[in-house]
């Protein structure tokens, strides 16, 4: 940035100065006192392809996305269902995986959660463009993560898929976007998956704390 001087580059990077580096992530667990699904949660890899989701644990996952907050309450995500009731379905939606992400085709659930990008209209108020939809769609995947952690499920977000080809499989209307696929079942044995992937099961790093929190302006001092 014109201007930064070394300090301030710095903590643009997410650090103070004198860090050997910047950039590096940490791997040093989530620290006490964390709510414990946040602590607990995974995006792993390895599914037991042979054990379904139960209904009601489904249910209570959704119903947690469906509670999550939302710019003026337009709860603007909606999730297609791809289980065991619509194999052919679920077939449509492996197929639309990327060849990275072949692993999740032993999931026995996945779910496409979508984005109504449009205000609905309101009394004195036309339909309009909602450029936070993205943004609620996380918040409420994120509630469902939480809630599937709680029910002793891995729930893994991805991006890695055909998204033109999801809006033609599965009928979104103008206007919905495809924003992810979720892989979502009971932990399986990561000895079954390909080695490189099994070695990043138990990987789990994060930028430090003042990388993502700084006070009172984008180049003030880091917290934590």
């Amino acid at each position: 940035m014109a201007g930064q001087g070394t300090e301030g580059t710095a903590a643009h990077r997410g650090v103070q100065s004198g860090d050997d580096d910047p950039g590096a992530a940490i791997d040093d667990g989530p620290p006490a006192g964390l709510l414990s699904p946040i602590a607990a949660r995974r995006s792993t890899r390895a599914f037991d392809p042979d054990r379904p989701v139960e209904p009601a644990a489904l249910r209570r996952v959704l119903e947690a996305a469906r509670w999550s907050p939302s710019s003026g309450n337009a709860q603007p995500w909606a999730y297609v269902v791809l289980d065991d009731g619509a194999p052919e379905a679920r077939e449509r939606a492996r197929a639309l995986l990327r060849r990275g992400n072949a692993w999740a085709r032993a999931a026995p659930v996945l779910l496409l959660a979508t984005a109504s990008t449009t205000f609905p209209p309101k009394p004195g108020k036309p339909a309009r463009a909602n450029p936070h939809a993205w943004h609620d769609v996380g918040a409420a995947s994120l509630a469902l993560a939480l809630q599937a952690t709680a029910e002793g499920l891995v729930s893994h977000p991805m991006a890695g898929f055909d998204r033109e080809g999801a809006q033609a499989a599965f009928g979104l209307p103008e206007g919905v976007d495809a924003v992810a696929l979720i892989a979502l079942g009971h932990p399986g044995d990561p000895a079954d998956l390909p080695p490189d992937l099994a070695a990043r099961e138990g990987a789990r790093s994060r930028r430090p704390l003042g990388a993502v929190a700084r006070r009172a302006h984008w180049d003030g001092p880091p917290l934590g």
